[in-house]
């Protein structure tokens, strides 16, 4: 198991649950739940599959096929078993086999009585270049009031497994810390406290923490993976509530939670109240809100303006009916604002919700049935509209499967805190239909497909009215078990925007199209090193306009000490791309619980360097250095941001305690 767990590749995991992600996307709250069920794996004997879910790599046809399994042969006697299962294709045993066991994690685990772990981390990070809002002395322009410098604290403690205790604290570039408007220290600070087992209580959590339910049409936080290699991930697995441990400023409950399990029932009140980010107006009465801001900064002045601006109540309930294959589940919650919500006064916020006041109830169910996995939700926003979602995931044959989704949320739905499946961002005016298919040609090879059609019955950005598109996807991987990974992946994405040039189109808008080509090949050449190399190409299509080009290759290097106390990895990538259209995503390695996409735009050279040392069983130290490098550029980046040059570098150090 020690060597299995060396080859688990977060690269791919992340890369086949979504094809792009932003640079600040915040995958700390995935990352440290695979390290902890790296250090504690899955017992497959004694899971319901609520872990396995977790995971997010397993759709729920799998996990119900591997319980299915241990049912009807009894239990797992070798995890090699796990390739009879239908489904378990080679690549999904690789994953998986990190993160499970069968049996005790070793002798001594069953004969202790009380297991108490903790865990101390210290990052700091900062842009080597002094960036623009910096420079800047006048106090009566916009600029950051902080310093470049980035922290972040962790610790964690466990019990038993039964009592989980997290705490984060943290400061952005450019926020001030023990100053000016942060007299506390820290921008944020978090902490949850999660207690399993109480009663008939099946987890509590008091402070933040995050609701998974249904589909995700009227509730969820934390992360929402779209379209991706694993194209039957589609169908989300809500696992409840859990705690919040993300970096994360925004998308998460604040206040207590719990879930009670009574026979076949699960019921989960919950209550939250916490303050929120947003541009106020309190001269009036009553007092106005016509923003609410996510980004969770406050470097200048109006973000400070913005901050803990305004405060929300939200609470609700989740009942949840189990029998055997079938779940069907009931969610209301209610969220009250102490500030008049309005909208804005452009073509697409005509539907925005305006108020203080939004209530939202939603019915979802799942069922497997044979080789089928069926799953739905039909949410409604009280003082508006609706959403509904239908699909399912069939397994045609042992080598051959499919997910058909269905979605139409209306332009006038409302919700807080939905992230339902589709392609804009949020869970509303929108409708379409997606067919995904896989297909094992052989035992090394993998073909995955997927075709989303989709369109906008009302007005969005960067298009005033009905706009239609389409997006297309194929893969093939051939795969040598254990060793590496050979794939080639073309994707065609066709929307509608507004026309900006002379004269008229017949809608208003110009049809635009982005085709995307990439090869990617990793392989383990031996115990020490590991290779990966990529090349990526795109065209940009608009009509009235001629056709732009991106294209980026990488190669990377890693390795590690025979005895696993010093690692390293090493990127060198090139890459032009015409315009921000040929931008190029590609998931870029950190620090622990770092991790994330880096954005490959304009002309230019990017390198970075990762060393991890263990410096003794109990300690250990990350350091990064990143580099991107545009030759002939006099700037890099826009507005405060801006840095004069041509290079903007990186570095962070993180030292991690365990006791």
């Amino acid at each position: 198991m020690a060597q299995t767990k060396e080859k688990v590749d977060l690269q791919d995991l992340f890369e086949s649950l979504s094809e792009e992600l932003p640079e600040d996307a915040d995958l700390s709250e995935l990352t440290e739940k695979w390290h902890y069920y790296l250090e504690h794996p899955i017992d497959l004997n004694k899971t319901d599959g609520r872990e396995l879910a977790e995971l997010q790599f397993l759709n729920p046809l799998l996990i119900e096929q591997l319980l299915e399994h241990r049912t009807i042969s009894g239990n797992f006697i070798n995890l090699l078993e796990l390739q009879s299962i239908d489904g378990f294709n080679e690549r999904m045993v690789s994953l998986l086999l990190p993160f499970v066991r069968i049996g005790a994690e070793s002798p001594l685990e069953t004969l202790k009585v009380r297991n108490f772990k903790q865990e101390f981390t210290v990052r700091y990070a900062r842009i080597l270049e002094k960036a623009k809002g910096y420079r800047i002395a006048d106090t009566m322009r916009s600029r950051y009031l902080g310093d470049a410098n980035r922290y972040a604290l962790r610790y964690r403690a466990q019990l038993n497994d039964r009592i989980h205790l997290a705490v984060n604290m943290e400061k952005d570039a450019g926020e001030p810390l023990f100053r000016d408007k942060q007299k506390m220290g820290f921008d944020f600070y978090s902490l949850s406290l999660s207690i399993k087992t109480v009663g008939h209580f099946k987890n509590i959590v008091i402070g933040d923490y995050a609701l998974q339910f249904g589909q995700g049409l009227s509730m969820w936080n934390g992360l929402n993976f779209g379209k991706g290699g694993l194209v039957q991930n589609t169908a989300r697995q809500g696992i409840g509530v859990r705690s919040y441990t993300s970096l994360n400023e925004a998308n998460f409950m604040r206040g207590i939670a719990g879930t009670l399990q009574v026979n076949h029932i699960e019921i989960t009140p919950y209550f939250s109240y916490q303050s929120i980010d947003g541009k106020v107006n309190r001269t009036v009465f009553p007092a106005t809100i016509s923003t609410i801001a996510s980004t969770g900064l406050h470097r200048t002045p109006t973000e400070q303006g913005y901050r803990h601006a305004a405060s929300q109540m939200t609470y609700g309930l989740n009942v949840l009916w189990r029998y055997r294959r079938l779940k069907v589940g009931v969610h209301f919650n209610q969220t009250k604002l102490d500030a008049f919500k309005t909208k804005g006064m452009g073509l697409r916020q005509e539907a925005d919700f305006e108020g203080n006041l939004l209530r939202n109830i939603s019915l979802y169910a799942n069922y497997t049935i044979r080789n089928t996995y069926l799953f739905g939700e039909y949410a409604n926003s009280m003082d508006g509209g609706s959403s509904s979602l239908a699909g399912s995931i069939i397994s045609l044959h042992p080598r051959l499967s499919s997910v058909i989704l269905l979605r139409d949320y209306k332009k006038n739905f409302h919700t807080f805190y939905g992230q339902g499946f589709g392609e804009s961002d949020n869970t509303s005016n929108e409708q379409g239909a997606y067919l995904g298919l896989t297909y094992q040609l052989g035992r090394k090879l993998l073909w995955s497909n997927y075709a989303d059609i989709f369109r906008f019955p009302g007005a969005k950005y960067q298009a005033d009215t009905l706009s239609t598109g389409a997006d297309f996807f194929s893969q093939l991987s051939y795969m040598w078990y254990k060793k590496g990974q050979l794939s080639l992946r073309y994707r065609n994405r066709l929307k509608q925007v507004n026309y900006m040039g002379k004269g008229q189109t017949e809608n208003g808008l110009v049809n635009t199209g982005k085709q995307q080509l990439r090869v990617d090949f990793h392989y383990r050449l031996s115990s020490i090193w590991t290779i990966r190399s990529r090349v990526e190409a795109n065209i940009f299509q608009k009509e009235y306009q001629e056709n732009s080009f991106g294209y980026m290759f990488y190669q990377d290097v890693f390795w590690k000490s025979r005895v696993g106390k010093f690692r390293s990895n090493i990127r060198i990538a090139y890459f032009d791309a015409a315009s921000y259209d040929n931008r190029i995503y590609a998931y870029e390695q950190d620090i622990l619980y770092a991790s994330g996409f880096g954005m490959y735009n304009t002309k230019g050279w990017r390198t970075y360097l990762n060393l991890q040392y263990r410096l003794s069983r109990h300690l250990e130290v990350w350091v990064k250095y990143a580099l991107y490098y545009y030759p002939g550029r006099e700037i890099v980046g826009t507005g405060l941001d801006q840095i004069e040059g041509n290079r903007k570098s990186e570095v962070k150090v993180q030292l991690r305690w365990q006791l």
